[in-house]
């Protein structure tokens, strides 16, 4: 229906009448009622990274999340409202058991749970284009990005627009203009990824002529910076706000920096836990969403509508299953329900379950071959450097383009034998799930974050392994650092990686997260290390011995 010549017909008629009046005009050009209040209620999630299966402590999993979304539909539909169900990107990823089967069961299980849309993320690049195009194929709703480009034209639609009780909702998709720097170059060659702001403001001049909707929101996957600093990142959720007039998008649903965005005040974060209440951030009139990650949390954004304006009335995060640590009756700690524990959904859970078995079956799948026995012994990796941690510190630095890499020995969880490597050797040694991050740092900074790191205490878990860097290390202070075979200049800008788990302050590390050029990669520590092996099979461990490059006095 065209309501733009809707609205001029009714125009003409009233003024033909002599009884023209704007309220008129306005109720004719659209599907909704005047002075009647419309509620509509916006699912999402974001960075579902391969985690269709519940974790092994019965955490998350998509058939939980059937029954939680299915659950609030029949009660937004017992109250005449309208869902809308949305996601950031990043499907891709991950875990073993959906990286093997190019994530089929992870899209199946979003169709069986409804989603209408969702972002492109950059990991959706991290296979060949024809998986991406297979993976496209599967899902029942569409992929969005308006910013994407091959041969000069859209690679995907640029939005979707959706009619929810004659409300007329856009949905345009956006994905970060980073996926050319950190995705897999021998996929993206011929891609281009274009300034998703400048693409945002054409496309809403386009809705604006073409459709004139009540309410668009962009579906993001760039991700949600303080105050747009987005360090050397590209810019994100805010930065996007603010360039748009104000209250172009009335909501923002993203991902991609993988937090749970809830605010103190303007401009700074609240110190959320499990099950707390959510603020989301607002800039420019526009309401910034984003549901951490791994489907741990089902957001949910309350809108009421009445005559063209949309207030919002509720926000949350709702947990999925998810547990926290407390001392049982005996001392112990055990995991505990934070909230009601939410039933999976049979159907979803029969349907995904031969999925995880074939991906579990697959897992004893060689990769490849090492020489001779790749060292994670606890008490050889926590005291000295070894081949294992020097390899897997390698993997990581060469998958973030960085110039050297640190892993804290603890992450390191036993050896691999000399001959056939496979999957589960991978999981064996690095079980933990962390995710490959890392942060530009200047010279003068990397001294000051391995005098605390690099002096870690031997005979523990934080005791770091490094690899393409030298350095001397007494009392608590380092000297002699060389990188990339040249002296340290205080004034260059360094790249090395770090498990997240202490990147965010774990084994008392530094907490690196804030700084403005920290990045979450995504990429799950056992899955790069098994990449890494698969492309330098066979492994040399001689090429790995450590050479007294960490010097010790």
């Amino acid at each position: 229906m065209n309501y733009k010549n809707l609205a001029l017909t009714a125009l003409i008629a009233a003024t033909t009448t002599g009884c023209v009046t704007q309220p008129t005009v306005k109720m004719n050009a659209h599907e909704w009622a005047q002075d009647k209040e419309y509620n509509l209620t916006i699912l999402h999630t974001n960075d579902n990274h391969g985690n269709f299966w519940q974790n092994k402590y019965g955490e998350r999993g998509m058939a939980a999340r059937a029954t939680l979304v299915n659950n609030i539909r029949h009660e937004v539909s017992a109250e005449g409202g309208s869902i809308l169900l949305l996601s950031g990107g990043d499907i891709n990823t991950g875990v073993p058991e959906s990286d093997l089967q190019d994530a089929e069961p992870d899209f199946i299980g979003m169709n069986m749970i409804g989603y209408d849309a969702m972002a492109i993320g950059n990991h959706e690049f991290d296979n060949p284009l024809d998986v991406l195009t297979k993976q496209e194929g599967w899902a029942e709703f569409p992929f969005l990005a308006a910013n994407i480009y091959k041969d000069g034209e859209r690679m995907f639609d640029a939005y979707k627009i959706f009619n929810k009780s004659g409300i007329k909702i856009a949905v345009i998709g956006l994905t970060t203009e980073d996926t050319a720097n950190i995705g897999n170059s021998e996929f993206i060659s011929e891609i281009e990824f274009k300034d998703p702001k400048v693409e945002a403001k054409k496309v809403i001049a386009e809705l604006k002529e073409k459709y004139n909707p009540d309410m668009i929101i962009a579906a993001t996957h760039m991700g949600h910076y303080l105050n747009g600093d987005n360090g050397s990142n590209a810019p994100g959720d805010v930065q996007l706000a603010r360039y748009l007039n104000e209250g172009d998008l009335d909501m923002i649903v993203g991902g991609h920096s993988q937090e749970p965005i809830c605010m103190e005040s303007i401009n700074q974060y609240a110190d959320f836990k499990l099950g707390q209440d959510c603020k989301p951030d607002q800039q420019n009139g526009t309401d910034i969403v984003q549901a951490h990650e791994w489907g741990k949390y089902v957001g949910r954004a309350d809108y009421t509508f009445k005559n063209g304006e949309f207030t919002l009335q509720s926000y949350n995060l709702i947990p999925v299953n998810l547990k926290r640590k407390v001392n049982n009756t005996d001392g112990k700690r055990v995991r505990v329900l934070i909230q009601d524990e939410i039933a999976q959904d049979q159907v979803v859970y029969d349907t995904l379950k031969p999925f995880q078995e074939k991906g579990q079956a697959a897992l004893g799948i060689k990769i490849g071959t090492t020489d001779g026995i790749l060292q994670g012994e606890r008490k050889i990796v926590r005291n000295n450097q070894t081949n294992l941690g020097r390899l897997i510190a390698t993997a990581h630095m060469q998958r973030a383009k960085a110039d050297f890499g640190v892993m804290n020995s603890g992450g390191v969880r036993a050896s691999i034998e000399a001959g056939d490597v496979t999957y589960k050797d991978m999981l064996t040694v690095q079980p933990f799930g962390n995710i490959i991050t890392y942060v530009d740092m200047a010279g003068s900074e990397v001294i000051e974050y391995l005098n605390k790191v690099g002096t870690k205490t031997r005979d523990s878990g934080a005791y770091a392994q490094f690899a393409g860097i030298s350095m001397t290390v007494e009392a608590d202070r380092v000297s002699n650092v060389v990188i990339g075979n040249k002296a340290i200049d205080m004034n260059a800008s360094y790249r090395f990686t770090v498990p997240s788990f202490n990147a965010a302050g774990g084994d008392g590390y530094p907490n690196i997260t804030a700084h403005p050029a920290f990045v979450n990669t995504g990429y799950v520590d056992a899955e790069v290390l098994k990449e890494y092996i698969e492309a330098n099979s066979p492994i040399s461990v001689a090429n790995f011995a450590p050479k007294n490059e960490i010097n010790h006095k």
